[in-house]
């Protein structure tokens, strides 16, 4: 499978079946978003792997849908303020895009291996951060939802809207 037909196939997973992940599969993940770029490559992310259930039911608390809970695991990408670029002219702290990049490398990677994922922005940042005991420079950002679609299809099947190249593109 080339990357267009990865990109084509990735869709958001809000059902997942009761299998594990391999820890394999988790691995070669957090390498596609450990190899992610990032402004002046200071790699201003810090990746929490959340599997145990204590970890997992902190996440839904601060998410509470139903879907959620069917998810085996969750990868919490925070951002470190302490170490992104900042845009001299502006002050632009690029941690939002840095952080950006790393998911679209992680939904890719889980892609490829079979997995789902589901990109979460709205959930309850600063209950995450006191419940994980973050430190004041780390910020949670996204969490991304990972495992086996509940079924298999669920990848052909699921709607992909998307705006045509002309509704998007603006050539000079």
């Amino acid at each position: 499978m080339n990357l267009l037909d990865i990109i084509r196939k990735r869709c958001s997973i809000r059902n997942y079946s009761k299998s594990p992940v391999e820890e394999s599969k988790i691995n070669y993940i957090l390498e596609a978003a450990r190899l992610s770029p990032s402004a002046c490559n200071n790699q201003p992310w810090r990746f929490i792997l959340a599997q145990g259930s204590d970890t997992i039911r902190k996440i839904i608390e601060s998410y509470p849908r139903e879907w959620a809970k069917t998810a085996p695991l969750f990868i919490i990408i925070c951002g470190d303020h302490t170490q992104s670029w900042k845009r001299p002219s502006d002050g632009k702290d690029h941690i939002d895009i840095d952080a950006g990049i790393a998911c679209a490398q992680i939904c890719l990677a889980a892609t490829e291996v079979k997995l789902g994922t589901c990109i979460i922005c709205h959930f309850n940042a600063p209950l995450i951060k006191s419940s994980l005991n973050l430190p004041d420079n780390i910020e949670p950002l996204i969490i991304i939802s990972i495992g086996y679609p509940s079924e298999a299809t669920l990848f052909e099947t699921t709607p992909k809207k998307r705006k045509a190249m002309e509704e998007i593109l603006i050539r000079l």
